[in-house]
């Protein structure tokens, strides 16, 4: 499989996947939080969605989601969101008014049309469960939910938010498929420059892009050296500036 490097600019379509980091509870709401600021982001640039695997917490919160939007210049406007994400607030269940740090880690992948990444079928071991809901529990009597592992590279996806195992079969295949094209373009990155570019690292606190500090009402991005305010406003779906701010430090 081959990839050319400059050439995402053309992907109209990326995969996010948002999985809760250090702190809990806690982190698990907040990367619901950014869950719906995608969300309503995509909404606002008339995106389409789908969202391809879920795993939620007895209280909302998500441990991870998994979700493709598609649209123009999708890839170029979301490239930058991927890496550790930094909440410092107080959480809903804190009763003595402390303010908790927590992470959650972001991975934004370009979505590799059929003809780019190839995946052999017998290079993968597919699992069928049942699917699960909040806290666990078994919501479905059948056995729709599907695991792929690929065997040659060991990476393994799940899907489980269709009623079906062909849809669900689809889902985690075009989740392998983009975090194939994503190894490969790290593998390729190394032999350029020596140095593998690694979006989300262990989701320890000391590795964030960005930090959401609810008491400030301030958003600030680690790797430009710039803040924003009405934080409120950012996570309901108003990405505009920080977009733009990228995009004018990539045009420097």
């Amino acid at each position: 499989m081959e990839v050319n490097l400059e050439n995402k600019k053309g992907f109209k379509a990326v995969i996010i996947e948002i999985r809760a980091g250090t702190g809990g509870e806690e982190a698990a709401l907040f990367a619901n939080d950014l869950f719906r600021m995608y969300s309503n982001y995509a909404s606002s640039q008339g995106w389409k969605k789908k969202v391809l695997d879920t795993n939620f917490t007895s209280l909302h919160g998500i441990k991870q989601v998994v979700f493709e939007l598609e649209g123009n210049n999708a890839w170029e406007q979301l490239k930058n969101e991927g890496g550790v994400h930094r909440v410092q607030r107080i959480p809903k269940t804190e009763k003595g008014g402390r303010v908790h740090t927590s992470t959650v880690t972001v991975a934004v992948l370009p979505k590799p049309e059929k003809t780019e990444v190839k995946i052999k079928p017998e290079e993968l071991k597919i699992d069928v469960y049942r699917a699960s809901g909040p806290g666990g529990q078994n919501v479905n009597k059948r056995e729709t939910a599907i695991r792929i592992i690929h065997l040659p590279t060991g990476l393994m996806v799940t899907s489980q938010t269709e009623r079906n195992q062909l849809e669900n079969k689809e889902n985690a295949l075009s989740i392998l498929a983009a975090r194939l094209l994503e190894k490969n373009s790290q593998q390729a990155q190394m032999k350029m420059s020596g140095e593998r570019n690694i979006q989300i690292g262990s989701a320890e606190r000391a590795e964030k892009i960005r930090t959401y500090n609810f008491p400030q009402d301030r958003i600030t991005d680690h790797r430009i050296k710039k803040s924003w305010h009405n934080l409120e406003k950012i996570l309901d779906g108003r990405l505009e500036p920080i977009v733009k701010a990228f995009r004018k430090k990539s045009n420097q």
